[in-house]
């Protein structure tokens, strides 16, 4: 194909700057507050963030996930764990996680180990979703290779089948991660690429909030 270029295309920033004295002592209660931000400004996919991880040999991969919570230990997710990010963090719980609120000019970014939380906890946030998604849950082999749309229609089919008189159970192979943060990045969009940047960073068990070069 003939080489396109989009150099041309340029956003600039301005919305507010970030200052050390604008944020909270610890990144898990700024987090949640930027997040508590993002969706009263109805910025979308508020709660979404990227997920990257590393397999066993070295190869980085990253996906969209959705964050159902923080607290004071990490981000939390769910999903099959028997799915490639699952695969992955077993082989390598090293990650990161990126959110992006386009509409605020913010970004965060989160690094750190992920691991499972406990059954209680995937049991009661599968008990809370919509039947159709656990279903689904149920019903797709993440990550694994089907021939046609057709053969997970028929699971869902068969899953709905099979769950017809009563609740649904979480699946053994589906449930929760926590990601403990070793840094937090903070990214304020700024005129002339000029953007702030605040990076928590754990020390002596605490956090050193440091400004880092845009």
């Amino acid at each position: 194909m003939t080489e396109r270029s989009w150099a041309g295309i340029r956003v600039d920033y301005g919305l507010a700057g970030l200052a050390e004295s604008d944020v909270a002592d610890d990144p898990m209660t700024q987090l949640s507050g930027w997040l508590d931000q993002a969706v009263a400004a109805d910025a979308a996919d508020a709660t979404a963030m990227v997920l990257a991880t590393v397999s066993s040999d070295g190869r980085p991969s990253a996906r969209t996930v959705v964050c159902k919570g923080v607290d004071d230990d990490g981000v939390v997710f769910f999903t099959n764990q028997s799915s490639r990010k699952g695969r992955e963090l077993a082989a390598n719980p090293a990650c990161a996680a990126v959110f992006r609120w386009d509409s605020l000019q913010r970004q965060v970014i989160v690094r750190g180990t992920a691991g499972m939380v406990p059954g209680a906890e995937s049991d009661a946030y599968f008990a809370s979703r919509p039947r159709p998604s656990q279903i689904a849950a149920w019903a797709s082999r993440q990550s694994e290779v089907i021939e046609a749309r057709s053969v997970l229609e028929d699971r869902v089919a068969a899953i709905e089948r099979r769950f017809a008189d009563g609740a649904v159970p979480r699946p053994p192979f589906w449930g929760g991660y926590r990601i403990v943060p070793d840094d937090v990045e903070l990214w304020q969009g700024r005129p002339s690429r000029l953007h702030d940047r605040l990076r928590y960073r754990r020390q002596d068990g605490g956090w050193r909030l440091e400004r880092l070069s845009p």
